[in-house]
């Protein structure tokens, strides 16, 4: 089990990548830290170890083990880690949505403040979470394909319906999986076509189904999920991270459209220069 100083991870990028390479071998208690730190990373640098499991469902000595597994000494040592790096890189927004719900939500009005807030917050977060190499790889891959096929139920559905609107009218080749009346269109994907998976926690089994299918087929994949313990960032997808912050059991999708917006405007633009490079 590594748990030496030097071997722990000395930034949050290093930490997330760590995470994300380990966590799917991880057993079920572990998981469920994995799950809930890369759900909840503003948590950490504030919360003691005790307050941390007990959200998780696990126990202390489950926490210390998998700050252990990945690299560090014990929790103080990942604590630090969070303290140091992940306050210039993120913003804790769990504070200021709390600040507001104290103030009451009862009126329209209250609401519609703590959902331009948290919308307001989820731009600055993608500002963050968006690596900058992983979004240009994804628009030359999705700029070369020949068909881009774009799949996300559920949540997701307004994401991936406005990229094939987009993509439309800037007349790219694209297919919007919908699975009406159960239908699939697995078999329309193509070596030299790509997918673009859209999918949040807790994940939609038939997106994850759809982009393993490509992937089986010779297609490029490119994900917009939520946290490196994503199963799209298993399958190999050039992944464009995404977390949208809540007002109780509802989210918005500032970030999500935000960051779909950019893309099908990225990619009509580059298939453009392409054309005129011809």
């Amino acid at each position: 089990m590594p748990n030496q100083e030097s071997d722990a991870p000395d930034t949050i990028d290093a930490f997330f990548a760590r995470l994300a390479e380990r966590s799917p071998g991880f057993p079920k208690r572990l998981k469920q830290c994995a799950d809930f730190v890369a759900a909840n990373p503003d948590r950490v640098a504030v919360s003691t170890v005790a307050e941390l499991s007990a959200e998780a469902g696990v126990q202390p000595s489950a926490f210390m083990r998998f700050c252990q597994e990945l690299g560090f000494s014990g929790f103080s040592q990942m604590q630090r880690l969070f303290r140091s790096d992940y306050s210039r890189k993120w913003p804790d927004y769990a504070t200021r949505i709390g600040s507001l719900r104290d103030h009451g939500s009862d009126s329209p009005a209250a609401l519609l403040a703590e959902f331009v807030e948290v919308g307001r917050l989820s731009l600055e977060n993608l500002l963050t979470s968006v690596e900058t190499e992983a979004l240009n790889e994804a628009v030359a891959m999705l700029a070369k394909a020949e068909t881009i096929h774009l799949v996300g139920f559920r949540r997701a559905f307004p994401v991936t319906s406005y990229l094939a609107y987009a993509f439309e009218k800037m007349d790219i080749p694209a297919m919007l999986h919908t699975g009406i009346a159960g239908l699939g269109l697995e078999y329309a994907i193509r070596p030299g076509d790509a997918v673009l998976a859209v999918t949040f926690a807790p994940y939609t089994e038939r997106t994850l189904e759809i982009a393993e299918a490509g992937r089986a087929r010779g297609a490029g994949l490119v994900a917009i999920t939520d946290y490196v313990t994503s199963p799209l960032v298993q399958l190999g997808a050039t992944t464009l991270n995404v977390a949208e912050p809540d007002v109780g059991a509802f989210r918005a999708l500032s970030g999500s459209l935000s960051l779909a917006i950019s893309l099908a405007v990225s990619v009509g633009a580059a298939r453009e220069n392409g054309k005129n490079r011809k």
